[in-house]
C-alpha cells in the first residue's frame, strides 16, 4: 500500500502532468525548475515520481501522451511541441523507420548479417529488389 503522506498535493500533480505534456522534451529537473518560476515547488524526483504514476516517465511516453490529447482534444499544438513531435519524426527516420500507406509501397529492402571472427567484426550486405 503506498504511503499516502509522501503524496504531493493533487494540484502540483497535475500541473507536473501538465507540463509533461506542454513541454515533452523536458527533463525531471528542468521540469521542476521551470515548475519553481511558476510557483510550483516540487523536486526533481517528485516530478519523476509523478511521472513514473501518470507512464510518462520517458520522451517517448510524454509525446506519445500529447499525440492521444491531440487526437482526443484537437489541441493546437505550440512551437516547443512542435519541434518536440520535428525531433522524434527525425530519429525515426535515422533509425530506418518509414511511414507508408502500405507495406507493399516499399521498393527494396537493405539487410546486414553481422558476425564475430576471432575479434574482427564482418558484415555482409545485401540488397533486395
Amino acid at each position: 500500500m503506498p504511503n499516502v503522506k509522501n503524496r504531493v498535493d493533487e494540484q502540483i500533480e497535475s500541473a507536473v502532468v501538465e507540463y509533461a505534456i506542454e513541454y515533452p522534451a523536458h527533463g525531471q529537473h528542468r521540469s521542476s525548475n521551470e515548475l519553481r518560476k511558476k510557483g510550483i515547488f516540487v523536486s526533481g524526483s517528485g516530478v519523476r515520481s509523478i511521472w513514473l504514476r501518470h507512464n510518462l516517465e520517458n520522451f517517448t511516453k510524454r509525446l506519445k501522451a500529447l499525440e492521444d490529447k491531440i487526437a482526443t482534444e484537437g489541441i493546437i499544438l505550440s512551437e516547443s511541441q512542435i519541434s518536440a513531435l520535428e525531433k522524434k519524426a527525425q530519429d525515426d527516420e535515422a533509425c530506418g523507420e518509414i511511414e507508408t500507406a502500405h507495406p507493399g509501397y516499399l521498393d527494396s529492402q537493405d539487410t546486414f548479417l553481422c558476425r564475430s571472427f576471432k575479434r574482427r567484426w564482418s558484415c555482409l550486405s545485401t540488397n533486395l529488389h
